[in-house]
């Protein structure tokens, strides 16, 4: 899931005007981590802060996640679906792929796209530190700009815990999430577009919490400019 913060920025300017969508966002089940519930204006904001390259990214970090068809995939975080959506595209129809996240609102508006994609994903409600699936069910786990909305080094090991209990043995976990740009004029540029302060966000203080979990092979890559990393681990 693409994730901003709400306190500057556009993001924070769009707020939540739609009565359907606060009324959704009471249905919320409790987390310390921070849930977008503006889905109406979800996709149109990471079109524009993707520059219009949305789905080049998606489709990178699936080629990370080396997809292969017949697996069971699960998106924690997914938002409006659409990662979950082409995910499913990779599996192919022999596969099977689910996503969560912990706004109803988005799950509702991910519905309605794979409705209209024709793709047979199934999504729900449910939190990554709390995912509601029984151990080692899954091959891969994805998580795209999710974990630095996970406040504190407890929550975010409470979740990679989970991660790897519902991974199959030698399963992939595969995270993309901001990073701090290397290059002093992409932050520049991308600190007042994304409202968001990216100090906070380091994907190599995620390496030790993932050991702690129990995962090995742990990699770590840069990418889209050095604002955003990946890190992928074997359960």
């Amino acid at each position: 899931m693409w994730l901003f913060s709400t306190g500057g920025g556009l993001a924070g300017r769009l707020g939540t005007n739609n009565a359907w969508e606060q009324g959704m966002s009471k249905q919320a089940p409790q987390t310390r981590g921070l849930v977008i519930h503006w889905a109406s204006l979800y996709d149109a904001f990471v079109w524009q802060t993707s520059l219009g390259q949305e789905e080049r990214l998606r489709r990178f970090t699936l080629e990370l996640a080396r997809l292969e068809p017949g697996q069971k995939v699960l998106d924690v975080g997914c938002g409006t679906g659409t990662l979950t959506i082409l995910a499913q595209e990779k599996v192919g129809p022999n596969g099977e792929v689910q996503g969560i996240d912990a706004a109803p609102e988005m799950i509702e508006v991910a519905r309605r796209k794979a409705t209209t994609a024709k793709a047979n994903v199934e999504f729900r409600v449910g939190l990554v530190e709390s995912l509601p699936f029984p151990d080692h069910s899954f091959d891969v786990v994805l998580s795209s700009l999710m974990v630095h909305h996970l406040p504190g080094e407890d929550l975010k090991r409470q979740a990679f815990r989970e991660v790897h209990r519902v991974l199959k043995t030698g399963g992939r976990f595969l995270i993309v999430d901001l990073a701090p740009p290397t290059n002093p004029l992409l932050k520049i540029l991308t600190l007042p577009l994304l409202g968001h302060h990216l100090r906070g966000a380091d994907p190599r203080q995620y390496l030790p919490l993932l050991d702690e979990a129990g995962f090995k092979k742990i990699e770590i890559g840069r990418l889209w400019g050095g604002a955003l990393a990946w890190v992928r681990a074997e359960a």
